[in-house]
């Protein structure tokens, strides 16, 4: 009875998926590639199900806190939280690059032939008011096509609040077509996840067979020391704020957001693992289907704290590899470039050229990134776990002050009475 039951857990089967997939690439290697389109049409299905999936979600979250007394504090929160956890990501990266010294040791001769300077004019950030216009969409139904998140973000913040502001009947005739659309949405996320363990298989036999263990090894200390930092975000910081800030367990947080920690490092995809992040908050941590639909979607888009301490480590990474030392001013456009640089990073796998802006940002020679390149893939399955674990804990703080203020809004109107 106890095997059934292991075996029918969809995070269990996942796992066992996740380590048949290792195998599978470490015993065939390149010809491991031969399992990808398992993993490709898994994403896909994913991926065809999210711009539809955060589309409704926002518009119906934003619609149900639009009118509510703690809705600026609630949108406050989730940004404040976002910013600090990301700047607390940024800081660790950099303590850690600095304590453990990953980039010392490195022939730079030995390893010249991998340089490129094809990166070097791929720097550049927008300016502030190119980065406003650039999420304002100039027509929302292209945004949506064109699958451009931070505009369908935006559109669907801003038609939620109208439609919070409606009269009642022709706001609750709205939110149940929504509402419609959601039940069927998460009956196709249903039924797509029932080859997550296939799908997951594919994507992870096809990484360990191709990400080139020749190159694994030149950056090896580095990913110890990023797998050690952001072991301390996932299980010490994100731990820790939960239980000084909600009342949610610590340890029940970690052991149910597991399931979603896992299909995030097959996948390396935020968005793609927004539909099982929403089922595990929701389901599991009790969260609020309305601050889910809020947080999660918009922590997805904007909340890249795995990334943060990707960007600052590999600035120390190749400033000690070329032994260039840095000083406040360069420390201080790495946290910057790094904390605003992870706002908006697409939340889909694939090699971060916003590294390069971090590291122009202080100077540093940008030809050494192909090396890191080509083992990227392992780093995004890391990162991504941690990205919506800071997700998950966002909505369950978030969630923990809404239903304080309702009930205090509650007693406030007990004791009129």
């Amino acid at each position: 009875m106890k095997k059934n039951s292991f075996f029918s857990n969809t995070a269990n089967q996942i796992i066992m998926a996740m380590i048949l997939g290792i195998a599978a690439g470490v015993l065939l290697g390149e010809k491991a590639a031969v399992f990808a389109p398992l993993g490709d049409i898994f994403m896909q299905l994913i991926k065809m199900l999210v711009i539809p999936l955060v589309t409704v979600s926002i518009i119906s979250g934003a619609a149900s806190l639009g009118n509510t007394k703690s809705a600026g504090k609630i949108g406050v929160a989730t940004f404040t939280f976002y910013m600090a956890t990301t700047a607390v990501a940024v800081a660790l990266g950099l303590a850690f690059g600095a304590i453990f010294k990953p980039g010392i040791g490195l022939d730079v001769e030995a390893i010249k032939g991998m340089f490129s300077n094809e990166f070097a004019d791929r720097g550049g950030t927008p300016g502030f008011w190119a980065t406003i216009k650039g999420v304002i969409p100039v027509n929302p139904f292209s945004a949506l096509l064109e699958g451009n998140i931070l505009q369908v973000l935006f559109f669907s913040l801003f038609f939620g609040f109208g439609v919070s502001t409606l009269e009642k009947n022709k706001k609750e005739n709205l939110m149940e077509i929504f509402s419609n659309i959601t039940e069927a949405l998460i009956w196709m996320i249903g039924k797509v996840m029932l080859i997550a363990p296939i799908g997951v298989f594919g994507l992870m036999s096809d990484a360990v067979g191709t990400f080139g263990y020749g190159t694994l090894a030149l950056v090896a200390k580095l990913l110890g020391v990023y797998i050690v930092a952001l072991a301390i975000q996932t299980f010490g910081v994100y731990p820790l704020i939960v239980k000084l800030m909600s009342s949610t367990s610590p340890i029940k947080f970690i052991s149910k957001i597991k399931k979603a920690q896992v299909v995030a490092l097959s996948t390396a995809s935020s968005m793609g693992t927004l539909p099982v992040t929403f089922e595990v908050c929701e389901d599991d941590l009790g969260v609020s289907n309305e601050t889910a639909s809020f947080v999660l979607p918009l922590g997805a888009t904007i909340n890249m704290d795995g990334n943060a301490i990707y960007y600052a480590l590999v600035a120390m990474f190749f400033s000690q590899m070329f032994g260039i030392q840095l000083g406040v001013t360069e420390y201080i456009a790495i946290i910057l470039t790094a904390t605003l640089g992870s706002i908006g990073q697409a939340g889909v796998p694939g090699p971060t050229l916003l590294v390069v802006a971090v590291l122009l940002s202080a100077n540093i020679p940008v030809v050494g990134l192909p090396l890191l390149f080509g083992v990227d893939r392992l780093f995004d399955m890391l990162r991504t776990a941690v990205n919506i674990t800071g997700d998950a804990s966002c909505a369950v703080i978030v969630d923990g002050i809404k239903k304080a203020d309702e009930s205090n809004i509650s007693s406030s109107a007990k004791s009129i009475v």
